[in-house]
């Protein structure tokens, strides 16, 4: 098989090709990039990924040679990689407040063929506007010089984004979908190197109870609940655990009926109550791999009866049944991370990706997900002996107190679907009927 050389010294384009198990060297460029003053940037990323790799292509004797350039584009202005601090900074206020576009050109060339095919890759993205003592404050932590834009996704970066239209790798560094396209039509498979790593990590498929499918597992239970609890740390180190006997044992008493009406009884399920310190008003629960169910102080007081808190917490243990956490993360960073946060190497490494995986579960589960814990929430409920139409009591509860204030980042307001949606998916799954407002998705 030809050598892949990556003309690139991208430390994140690296790691996402040897994430993969792919063998390849490193032959960085030194091509002057080409500016792209009134260009548009799809073009100006395809000439430089291009650029770079015929460089590199002259210099070796054979091989196929990957070539990247990656610029951020705003309303008509490019961003590439800032030159500066002060620049960095000036750039991430301005994408901050604005959405953006990730423009990244691939180019690969066959040394022996001279065979060349170019390709681009966009994705738009959306963030949280930032004050100027949060940006200084990133920047304390991150270095921004090596970054287009001046920030990264993947890291601490993670926390400005709302929202993102495309490739998520993209904006890591690589868009890995388009490059193994790309490389396919060189005769090279990308999946061969990703199956060959993954059966090296034990790779397994498990029927998941939840789904009703057979998932593809790279994890077993004890190291799944290894990482729950590396993320459980995290978590108490940021909020408050709150040492309430009554709102214990409330908690544990509907948690445990909760647990043995579930269909995953492998696990010691976990409950406990938080708070956080800067916001005791958030109303919020949140479900870890492994077992652990935290439920904030001020989501009981809203949940008045027993009925709407043990929806709640079948919610939460439904996404831990389904093995929603594990999947997102097994999605998103692969086999490398995952054992980061399963405490095999001890590293600064590892407390960075225990972080970036917390922060990722805090910014909620896809639609799907959501809906399927509502459906099973009401299940794990009726099981337990509650009436599973608290959760409809609870979600109007909320609609509600939406309508009076503003959203929080955090809350249940932010990270799960419209109070409909989540109306007609409890009902489903309490095998009801569907009126005429359940098909109203206001808020």
């Amino acid at each position: 098989m030809k050598p892949i050389i990556l003309a690139s010294k991208s430390k994140a384009r690296q790691k996402l090709l040897k994430d993969l198990g792919l063998v390849f060297k490193i032959v960085p460029s030194g091509v002057r990039e080409k500016e792209g003053a009134g260009r548009h940037p799809s073009e100006t990323v395809a000439e430089n990924a291009l650029l770079k790799a015929r460089d590199v292509a002259r210099k070796v004797r054979r091989g196929i040679v990957i070539g990247c350039d990656t610029l951020v584009w705003q309303e008509g202005r490019i961003f590439g990689k800032p030159s500066s601090l002060h620049e960095a900074k000036a750039m991430l206020r301005k994408l901050s407040r604005r959405p953006h576009t990730l423009y990244t050109g691939l180019a690969v060339i066959d040394v022996s063929s001279g065979k060349e095919a170019v390709e681009v890759e966009k994705t738009r993205i959306e963030m949280e506007p930032l004050t100027e003592a949060e940006i200084a404050r990133y920047f304390r932590k991150v270095s921004p010089l090596d970054k287009a834009g001046g920030f990264d996704i993947q890291g601490l970066g993670s926390l400005f984004i709302r929202k993102i239209e495309g490739c998520y790798f993209n904006v890591v560094g690589l868009p890995l979908a388009r490059l193994r396209v790309l490389l396919k039509k060189f005769g090279v498979s990308l999946l061969a190197f990703a199956c060959g790593f993954l059966l090296q990590g034990c790779l397994s498929t498990e029927y998941n109870l939840a789904t009703s499918k057979q998932d593809i597992m790279m994890y077993s239970t004890p190291k799944e609940v290894a990482i729950g609890d590396s993320l459980a740390a995290q978590v108490e180190k940021n909020y408050k655990v709150i040492d309430d006997p009554e709102l214990t044992e409330r908690l544990n008493r509907i948690g445990e009926k909760i647990a043995t009406a579930s269909d995953r009884h492998e696990l010691s399920y976990r409950f406990r109550v938080i708070e956080d310190p800067k916001e005791p008003e958030l109303v919020n629960a949140m479900a870890l791999p492994g077992g652990y169910v935290y439920v904030f102080r001020n989501l009981m007081k809203v949940a008045e009866t027993d009925d709407e808190l043990a929806a709640v917490v079948g919610h939460e243990v439904a996404h831990v049944v389904a093995r929603h956490s594990i999947k997102r993360l097994q999605a998103i960073w692969g086999l490398n991370l995952l054992t980061v946060l399963a405490g095999v190497t001890q590293n600064a490494q590892a407390a960075q990706g225990v972080q970036v995986a917390y922060l990722q579960i805090l910014m909620g589960y896809s639609r799907e997900d959501e809906l399927l814990a509502d459906r099973m929430g009401a299940v794990y409920a009726r099981r337990a002996g509650y009436d599973p139409r608290g959760m409809i009591k609870f979600l109007r509860k909320l609609r509600a107190r939406q309508k009076k204030e503003e959203a929080r980042p955090l809350s249940y307001f932010r990270t799960h679907p419209y109070h409909g949606e989540r109306i007609r998916a409890t009902k489903q799954g309490m095998g009801e009927q569907m009126d005429f407002d359940d098909f109203i998705n206001t808020l």
